[in-house]
Order: C-alpha cells, then sequence, then structure tokens
C-alpha cells in the first residue's frame, strides 16, 4: 500500500521529505508494522483471533505508562493506576495456571509476542506523532507503510518463506482476505489510525479497544468456530474494565510554569558616577604610563 500511496502523494502534495522524516517513518514503521503487526500474525497461529484482539487492546494501557516514563510524563491518577493493575490482572487470568475454572490457558509464548507487539505498536505510535514527520498526515502514513513493508519483506526474506510460498496452492479465500487486509486493514483502517493520531492525543485514539475484543471474539466464534470458555469471558471483563478506566479517567496535566516578571530597578545615579569617575582615571593612567613610557 505504502509503495502505491507514497509517489501519488508525493506528486500531490510536493513535500520533499527530509532524512529526518525518513528516519522517523523507518524507526514508526519498524515498530508498527514489523514488531506489531508481524508479532500479532505470527502469534495467531497459536492464540485464537478474539483473544488476540483481547491482548491487543492492552495498546491502551501500554500508552499511559510511556506517557509517564517519558521525560516530563505525567504519573497516572490513583482511578488510571488501578486500571493498569486491573488490565495486567487480566493478562494474568488468560495466561494463568492450566485447567482454571475448567477451561485451558492461553499458549504462554504466543500471549508474550502479542503483550511485545502491545508494547512495541504503543511506542511506535508516540514515535510517528512525536519524531517529526511530515506536515501531509497521510504522506507520513505512506512513508511509514512503505518503510514497514520493505522491513517485513527483508525479514521474510531470511526467515525462507519465499521458499515455502507457492502460489498456486493459495485459495481463493486465501486471496480475499488478503485483499481485504490491504484495502481495509492496510488502505483504511492504518492510514485513519497515523491520520487521526496526528490530530487528536494518544489516549483517545486508542479507544478502538473498546470495540475490537468484542467484534474479534464475537467474529471469531461466529466464522470459524473459535470456543469461547468461562476464563477468556472473565478475562474479557477485566481487561475492558481497565481499559475504560484508563480511557475514561481525567489525565493530568503538568503544573504551568510561573514566571514572575521584577520591575525594573531605578538607577542608581551614585554608583554610575563611581563607575564613570573609575573609568576616566583608569584611562588617564594609561595615556599617562604610554607618554611617560615613550618619552622617558
Amino acid at each position: 500500500m505504502g509503495l502505491f500511496l507514497y509517489p501519488v502523494l508525493r506528486r500531490k502534495t510536493g513535500i520533499k521529505p527530509t532524512g529526518a522524516n525518513w528516519r522517523t517513518a523507518i524507526v514508526a514503521g519498524a515498530l508498527l508494522l514489523f514488531v506489531g503487526n508481524g508479532g500479532v500474525s505470527w502469534a495467531e497461529q497459536t492464540v485464537p483471533s478474539g483473544v488476540t484482539a483481547l491482548l491487543v487492546a492492552t495498546v491502551s494501557l501500554w500508552l499511559v505508562i510511556l506517557d509517564w516514563l517519558r521525560p516530563g510524563g505525567v504519573r497516572p491518577a490513583p482511578r488510571v493506576a488501578m486500571g493498569l493493575l486491573m488490565g495486567f490482572a487480566g493478562l494474568a487470568l488468560l495466561v494463568g495456571p492450566a485447567h482454571l475454572g475448567g477451561s485451558e490457558r492461553v499458549n504462554p509464548v504466543g500471549a508474550a509476542v502479542l503483550v511485545i507487539a502491545s508494547l512495541a505498536w504503543a511506542c511506535g505510535s508516540l514515535y510517528s506523532k512525536h519524531g517529526g514527520m511530515p506536515s501531509s498526515p497521510m504522506l507520513g502514513v505512506a512513508m511509514q507503510s512503505f518503510a514497514g513493508g520493505v522491513i517485513l519483506l527483508i525479514a521474510a526474506m531470511f526467515a525462507g518463506e519465499f521458499r515455502e510460498l507457492h502460489l498456486g496452492a493459495v485459495s481463493m479465500r486465501s486471496w480475499l482476505a488478503l485483499v481485504y487486509l490491504v484495502v481495509c486493514g492496510s488502505g483504511i483502517g492504518f492510514s485513519a489510525y497515523l491520520y487521526i493520531l496526528q490530530k487528536s492525543t494518544a489516549a483517545r485514539v486508542a479507544t478502538y479497544a473498546f470495540v475490537n475484543p468484542v467484534v474479534a471474539l464475537f467474529l471469531g466464534w461466529l466464522i470459524v468456530g473459535e470456543t469461547i470458555t468461562l476464563r477468556t469471558i472473565l478475562a474479557a471483563a477485566v481487561i475492558l474494565t481497565a481499559v475504560i478506566l484508563v480511557i475514561t479517567a481525567p489525565h493530568r496535566q503538568p503544573a504551568p510554569v510561573t514566571v514572575r516578571f521584577l520591575p525594573p530597578a531605578k538607577p542608581d545615579c551614585s554608583a554610575s558616577l563611581r563607575r564613570t569617575g573609575v573609568r576616566i582615571f583608569g584611562e588617564s593612567f594609561r595615556i599617562d604610563l604610554l607618554f611617560g613610557l615613550r618619552y622617558f
């Protein structure tokens, strides 16, 4: 998608991205697409899609933590801290002891990859917002899509996935799914996410976490027959409650810096006269000294 959008938007906007713009695009593309989306794609081999969306919803929690830890960040309010604790308690419930409540736990390796992918997505989101991108948000989207796609292709090449790809064996259903992901996932979803990220706060953009897990759990059960266990329902309730607490909580703002202006001091005439007298005496002494050295 980035390969198609970049030349179109480059010509339409007339903006020539700088080296700093490309550096930001490469770092953000690597975090968002390579680690973020790439990690999710790998983890879905062992983790159901509904549970995947539930774990990815923790992006909003990571955004709050990163915003706190950054230089000049804001310490979360007690309500936000409670939401963070609940969110990670929900994660522990998903990957906790096997057979808890008669339900199997989620694959811990896949869950760990999803948590890392969510953290990388949060880092990439904040870096994309503050790292310095072109004035055109859509051109920035195209640059990050292009950079992230190239990194994914290089990783796939080194992993040997091209040797295992046989186009003739790809079903029509898979081609349609790929087209859907390119058009709706990258062309619409990812572009809209990065565009809104430049226009609003990262915490507000993360409100998509309200909807994704519920929709993914329902569609996974309806279309591909994924099982919704008691453990999943309980963890979903805990994690979504945590996300709602974090996003809807009033965020503290840094205290404004007060600058006090002192009234101008009245000129001290006596001090000025003293300085003038010293300067005149010094110049006279210097002239007398030079005169003495020259003629005597």
